[in-house]
Formats: C-alpha cells, structure tokens, sequence
C-alpha cells in the first residue's frame, strides 16, 4: 500500500493519494494549488489516476479537482448537496478572493459522480464505502476503506477514513461558514463519528492524522458535555 499526502494552498488542505497495487490510485481533496504537487508524486511513484473523490465542496479541497481530474481524464465524485459550490457565484466572499488572489481554476471537472452517501465504490482496485456527514457542509462525506493487511508500523487499525473537514485531531470542523449548521454537526459527531471503530485512522482534511482511539478519548467535541 502507497499513502501519501501534503498540505496545498492558503489553508494547507490535505491533499492525499492511495495506491493499494502500487500501479493505481485515487486523489482525495486535490484542492488550491494541488496539480503540481499530485503530479510529481504520481511521476515519481509510476502511478495511474483512475478517480478524484471529494470530502465536500469548499475551495480549499476542491480547488485542483478539474485541474487533476481533466488532465488524467478521470471523474471526480462528490456529494450531490455540494456539487453546487462549483459555480463560484455561490461562494462567500473569502472563497471568491482565494480564487481570484491565487488563480485558482475553479471549474466543475468534464466528468463528475454525484453521490448522496451510503455508496460502496471499487476505484483504482480499492473498496471504498460513502458515508454522509453534515455539519460543516451537507454534502461532508466521509471516505471509508478497509485495510486489506495490517499495516507493519501500525498493525492495530483496520481501516482508513478520510474525514474532511468533520474532524479533525481535537477539533472538528466549523459550522458558521454557509451550509454549516451546529445541530447537524452534533448528530454527526453523536451518530455516525462516535460509533466508528477504535482501530479507524482517520485521515482529515487539515493537520495531522489521528485515530478514532484517540479522538474518543481526548477530543473535547467527542465528549458527552458538548454533546448533550
């Protein structure tokens, strides 16, 4: 198994990609300023792009989907709540300065899957399954892929989670921004956050990766007095 990532753009998005063949593999969140970063480590490894999949549709995971997804000639697949955010006359303010400021090409890509959660997809030969999550926006989904072997440096997790921007190591992501909404979020962290396993890594869409371990043990948004 290949995983890699990097932080692209003003807000240092996580942008990462996966290979379970070590010849195939999958975009997450190729957003603001992503391509060149994506391309070189898909030259250096060999690798072939076969999809681009989105947390949600804010700029900053966003804002290289077309760029990666029409040059390899791939699809890209998001939530169909959030496939909206492609047209920037919808978008704040702020999101409308990062595109003008960085010259971001904020297009819809040639081909895109709407999805609305509960999916079981097989990209680039990995078994992915979708799993809506409001709260930071209504089309957050959450990117769920069983680990086929245990990992050598962390035998202990079973799977891999991209999380976005619903949590994050001791946070979660914010809901004052438009689409956000605190009650939903709340569902989310209650109903779909807390019940995932122990053995989770969970890979967000800013900072550092984390587990599901250790999130129900110390992130302060997890616990029963913010929930209640």
């Amino acid at each position: 198994m290949f995983l890699t990532s990097f932080p692209a753009g003003p807000f240092q998005a996580n942008c990462y990609v996966l290979s379970l063949d070590g010849r195939r593999c999958v975009v997450v969140d190729p957003g603001v300023n992503a391509f060149d970063g994506v391309k070189q480590i898909v030259d250096q490894r060999g690798l072939q792009v076969e999809a681009v999949v989105l947390t949600h549709g804010h700029p900053d995971h966003v804002g290289g989907a077309a760029d990666v997804a029409d040059h390899y000639g791939v699809p890209a697949y998001i939530h169909a709540e959030d496939r909206e955010l492609f047209d920037p006359s919808l978008l704040g303010d702020i999101a409308a300065q990062i595109i003008e400021r960085f010259g971001v090409n904020h297009v819809e890509p040639a081909h895109v899957r709407e999805l609305v959660g509960g999916e079981a997809l097989e990209l680039a030969g990995i078994a992915f399954t979708t799993e809506v999550a409001p709260g930071h926006r209504p089309g957050c989904l959450l990117w769920r892929v069983g680990l086929p072997e245990p990992l050598p440096q962390a035998p202990e997790l079973t799977e891999l989670i991209f999380t976005g921007d619903v949590v994050f190591a001791g946070s979660i992501g914010r809901t004052d921004l438009p689409g956000g909404d605190d009650d939903a979020m709340r569902a989310t962290l209650r109903d779909i956050i807390l019940v995932l396993p122990d053995t989770a890594a969970l890979l967000p869409g800013h900072g550092p990766e984390t587990t599901m371990a250790r999130e129900r043990a110390t992130n302060p948004y997890l616990q029963d007095s913010y929930l209640r």
